[in-house]
């Protein structure tokens, strides 16, 4: 394993993704190098015109009308070149100084897949909406019923996959939206990879900071999850 590629799928982030990135150089993982792969998906509040300022810097990706988080994954994960591939969002909610943590398994060979669990982590945790944990918990559960795993936390942003996984798995990607995760999620256990969860830290942010995601979202992941273990293959 000799280098990670980060995507960072992005919208309207224009207060939190120059210190994202900061936060991504800094991290020290050993001599694995970074790839930092940059989506950004039709962002309209002066995100993209940052992203124009440091091209020369990160491979940066535009899409021409907003798609969705899913649609941003599928274009970063085919210009991916690393040997392992860790999904990062552009706000702070998490730690880029976890990624070791979260790829050693897959550098010790013991896993293919790695999610970061909100809800198993020993780190600091902001204290914020109970119905958004109670729906995290509850997508999680179904999404456990039809797949067999027993994860925590299926929604969490940090998930990480060896290559190969993503080679097989991208053909058959649909979701455009947040679907993505639930849908991931139903394809990795499906062809019986190795999954394994670590705790992570978590500084979650209110709707006034720029959280987007909302309860029609959890709507659509909950016909996701029915969708996409029971009727897509």
């Amino acid at each position: 394993m000799s280098k990670l590629s980060i995507i960072i799928p992005i919208y309207n982030e224009k207060n939190t993704i120059s210190e994202l990135l900061s936060r991504v150089e800094k991290v020290n993982i050993g001599p694995i190098k970074k790839e930092i792969i940059i989506v950004d998906d039709c962002s309209t509040d002066g995100t993209r015109e940052i992203l124009k300022g440091i091209e020369n810097k990160y491979r940066v990706l535009y899409q021409s009308k907003n798609q969705g988080k899913g649609a941003a994954l599928r274009v970063g994960f085919k210009e991916a070149t690393g040997d392992i591939i860790l999904i990062q969002d552009a706000d702070l909610e998490y730690d880029p100084d976890e990624y070791f943590k979260l790829i050693k398994l897959i550098i010790d060979n013991e896993a293919d897949v790695v999610y970061g669990s909100r809800f198993t982590g020993i780190g600091p945790h902001r204290v914020l909406f109970y119905w958004h944990n109670l729906g995290n918990r509850f997508l999680t559960t179904l999404s456990n019923i039809f797949t067999n795993l027993n994860l925590t936390d299926m929604e969490t942003c940090y998930k990480v996959f060896k290559k190969k996984v993503i080679n097989e798995i991208l053909p058959k990607l649909k979701s455009n939206r947040f679907g993505f995760e639930p849908e991931i999620t139903a394809r990795i256990a499906r062809a019986n990879y190795r999954v394994y969860e670590v705790g992570i830290s978590y500084h979650g942010r209110t709707y006034k900071e720029g959280k987007k995601i909302n309860w029609k979202d959890g709507i659509k992941a909950f016909f996701s999850i029915i969708y996409f273990n029971l009727f897509s293959r």
